[in-house]
């Protein structure tokens, strides 16, 4: 039997989501759930999907925002679900250990075997990633499809999330953000690729690569404040994102 470590390994799995490809078609969103209601977190509650009022339980949401009018409008989509943080607020409230980060990969799971329904977690994370099945009475979460990720039967390329498998554009992508030699690393490196919310001091495993500028006098990046030789244009970007999602 392998014994798991119990010292931080220096692995990070997790996603990088390129806003500049995504196109906003909730093919993640969908196939997410579709996947998870028979996986690790299954089942995942439907309200009156049909109804007036449907809810239910979603680890992939994608948020749509209308910028500008005009020739100069353009829609931008922001999909976001659990970032898998190095120091999880949700971790550090919960009162029975139920949320816990993985020493050997990084990811943030929930034992709903010791998850009381409480909702401290939810209440502590700033990203909305948390995620309460009133008909099962616990909290669940993204899992990064861990029961993808490790599972042998399936074809090597397929051991990814299936919201990476899934994605028309391939805005999404996967890998170990704990090694800087990656490919997800690489490619951070190289697009200026930044976590969402950093002053909040979580530190995302999770990262966002920014739309490449256009033009100029294009809405969407004057209100951010972007210009194509601004060289701290990531970081303008998703300080704009953070006041679009706040309440």
């Amino acid at each position: 039997m392998t014994s798991l470590p119990t010292q931080s390994t220096g692995k990070k799995l997790g996603l990088v989501i390129d806003l500049d490809t995504c196109v906003g078609c909730h093919a993640c969103s969908v196939n997410c759930k579709e996947w998870n209601s028979g996986g690790h977190a299954a089942p995942l509650t439907d309200l009156e999907p049909y109804g007036a009022n449907p809810d239910g339980v979603w680890f992939n949401r994608v948020h749509s925002f209308e910028v500008g009018e005009g020739d100069t409008g353009r829609t931008v989509y922001f999909p976001k679900s659990c970032l898998h943080c190095d120091e999880p607020a949700c971790v550090t409230v919960c009162p029975t250990g139920a949320s816990y980060k993985r020493v050997e990969d990084g990811i943030v799971l929930v034992d709903e075997d010791k998850c009381i329904g409480c909702k401290l977690c939810s209440w502590a994370c700033p990203y909305g990633a948390r995620e309460y099945d009133p008909t099962e009475g616990v909290m669940k979460k993204c899992t990064l499809c861990i029961d993808r990720i490790y599972n042998e039967n399936l074809p090597e390329a397929e051991r990814v999330p299936v919201c990476v498998s899934t994605c028309p554009a391939s805005a999404r992508h996967f890998g170990d953000l704990g090694d800087p030699n990656s490919e997800v690393s690489q490619l951070v490196a190289s697009r200026g690729g930044v976590d969402l919310m950093p002053e909040m001091g979580y530190q995302p495993v999770n990262k966002y690569l920014p739309p490449r500028p256009k033009v100029t006098n294009d809405s969407v990046h004057l209100a951010a404040g972007l210009t194509p030789t601004a060289p701290d244009s990531a970081g303008k970007f998703l300080q704009w994102v953070d006041r679009l999602l706040s309440p």
